[in-house]
């Protein structure tokens, strides 16, 4: 049975388009769902969430070189940074007048927050004249840091391999702003997965 109109055949009830069922529709049909496909990784990628790879030992031992990360990049527009919360960001200025670019992306501990002051000697790490437990690090650091409150909107910003992290104790304060997302799962190696 053929339909009025030309382009639809009726089979059983049922239209269908001669077109859809062509090769140039199957080509057609699944272009969209890759352009879909696309534009959600897109924005995955830019507004919630993107992996990372550690390419150094500055957060020894809690993260080794070749690690594989998910950062999550939308919870610090709703929650404050807060100490521990391990953060990628994009390089302070003073590093970026060193040769690094915006593209090349840190991976730190936060220390300390503004209005804190934050003081290293002795091996140890002080926020407001108290010393910090850090379970977390490789070994205490063997440099000295004197007294320095962290400005507005400013975080002190260290890797947990102290004695051989590029970290705020050499470029200073990381403005919030520069904050990409923090660490929150390693997804590689395979035994290693798990929460950050």
């Amino acid at each position: 049975m053929t339909s009025p109109d030309k382009n639809l055949d009726v089979k059983d009830g049922a239209k269908t388009n001669p077109i859809a069922t062509s090769w140039r529709g199957i080509v057609w049909e699944n272009l969209q769902v890759m352009a879909i496909a696309l534009a959600l990784v897109l924005v995955i990628r830019t507004f919630i969430a993107e992996p990372r790879y550690i390419p150094s030992d500055s957060m020894y031992p809690t993260l080794h070189v070749g690690d594989r990360l998910v950062v999550e990049k939308f919870s610090h527009y709703f929650r404050p940074i807060q100490r521990e919360d391990i953060l990628v960001f994009s390089p302070p200025s003073l590093l970026q007048k060193q040769g690094y670019t915006k593209n090349q992306a840190f991976i730190k501990r936060t220390i300390a927050t503004e209005g804190e002051k934050v003081e290293i000697h002795d091996g140890r790490v002080y926020i407001n004249d108290t010393p910090l437990r850090e379970d977390y690090i490789a070994e205490p650091p063997h440099y000295r840091l004197l007294p320095a409150r962290v400005p507005d909107r400013a975080l002190f910003m260290m890797g947990d391999n102290r004695n051989n992290s590029n970290d705020s104790h050499i470029w200073g304060f990381l403005p919030e702003n520069q904050a990409i997302g923090r660490a929150v799962l390693r997804f590689w190696p395979p035994d290693r997965i798990g929460w950050l």
